[in-house]
């Protein structure tokens, strides 16, 4: 029985590092059909058409047996308009700049943005008066220098590449073979560009996470309301989609390989990873999701090392981990802050609902 129970308790931890692994790897093959002609857009409306698809009869299927009476209905204007705005934010805004960022740089850089979300919404908890300054807290000070460090590695994987990996000369025929196959990363010519956009990304989703958390306090069926801002978002990225792509043979899709991304994609943002992350939190608790977000570094890194080669860099590692060490600090602030002074749940409600419907990113991303 004992053994039992410490097998059953490792489950968890497989279960979030094999979702980080697979986030990475559906991230690599969305560079990779990108690179290959897929546009940012199409891709996009195509994902969230399928994870609404998903989502909408889950959603019924998951809140069945639960009460219907709260504050708004859902369909009331004040709650419309704010389901309106995540569709917009945090689907349609986010997840074009996103990819779009990824066009344009690598999924190491994905990695390294995304880390950035603690320290954005921290900034952005400060700015509109949520979380006061108090240089005597320890939470507080954690938090700052966490921010800090999570810049500094942003900013580092902006402006140092470094050297590129090299690999033993006996594998060089199996990683040109691998080229041909799956795109790690862009030329640098657009890297900073990429950079900012995916730093842009991670403030919608943070601005995003805010009115979030409004919605669910006054409806708290979470998966409904996923379901409903999932669909809007899909409408408003097809409107921008149609506007902004002038080729009509863009919207084919071209390959078994596109398709099963597609498909792959809109499940398991939708469904999979929102699932497995809730159990954990509910087995662990609130903080054991986010901590195993800076794993993504990790799997960019092998996956880079083993199968790309010359087209991945020292310098972008060593700046993400910068990065990840900047997440786990800011995260450490926020545990001190609710084990400490216990301070009301908005912040662990924050984390709880980033992780619950986040795109690739990450946070994903939604990449």
């Amino acid at each position: 029985m004992e053994v039992k129970k410490q097998i059953w308790g490792v489950v968890p931890f497989l279960a979030m590092v094999s979702l980080e692994g697979c986030t990475i790897a559906l991230t690599i093959m969305a560079k990779t059909a990108i690179t290959y002609g897929m546009t940012t857009f199409v891709f996009v409306v195509y994902t969230n058409a399928v994870a609404s698809i998903v989502l909408l009869p889950y959603s019924f299927i998951f809140h069945y047996n639960e009460r219907t009476e709260f504050q708004q209905s859902l369909f009331s204007f004040p709650l419309f308009l704010r389901v309106f705005l995540l569709g917009l934010i945090g689907i349609c805004v986010s997840q074009n700049l996103a990819f779009l960022g990824l066009s344009y740089s690598s999924p190491i850089v994905v990695c390294a943005m995304g880390l950035m979300l603690p320290a954005i919404s921290f900034v952005l908890s400060i700015i509109l008066g949520r979380t006061k300054i108090n240089w005597k807290s320890p939470s507080f000070i954690t938090k700052v220098v966490g921010t800090m460090i999570s810049v500094l590695g942003a900013t580092s994987e902006e402006l140092y590449i470094g050297p590129a990996v090299r690999q033993h000369p006996s594998s060089s025929s199996h990683l040109q073979f691998k080229h041909k196959l799956l795109v790690f990363t862009s030329t640098t010519d657009r890297w900073i560009m990429g950079g900012l956009l995916l730093a842009a990304a991670s403030l919608c989703v943070s601005i995003w996470n805010i009115i979030q958390l409004g919605v669910i306090k006054q409806y708290p069926q979470v998966m409904k309301v996923a379901s409903f801002y999932s669909l809007v978002g899909t409408l408003l990225s097809a409107a921008v989609g149609f506007f902004v792509v002038n080729d009509s043979s863009a919207w084919t899709i071209k390959s078994s390989f596109d398709l099963f991304l597609i498909i792959a994609t809109g499940i398991f943002s939708s469904l999979i990873r929102n699932r497995v992350q809730i159990w954990c939190m509910q087995m662990k608790g609130p903080y054991y999701v986010p901590m195993f977000k800076p794993f993504g570094i990790l799997f960019a890194t092998f996956f880079g090392v083993t199968f790309f080669g010359d087209t991945f860099h020292y310098g972008s590692v060593m700046a993400a981990f910068i990065a990840g060490m900047g997440y786990l600090t800011v995260m450490w602030g926020q545990i001190i802050e609710d084990n400490g002074v216990g301070e009301d749940k908005d912040d662990k409600n924050n984390d709880h609902l980033s992780s619950a419907k986040l795109p690739l990113l990450d946070e994903e991303s939604k990449v």
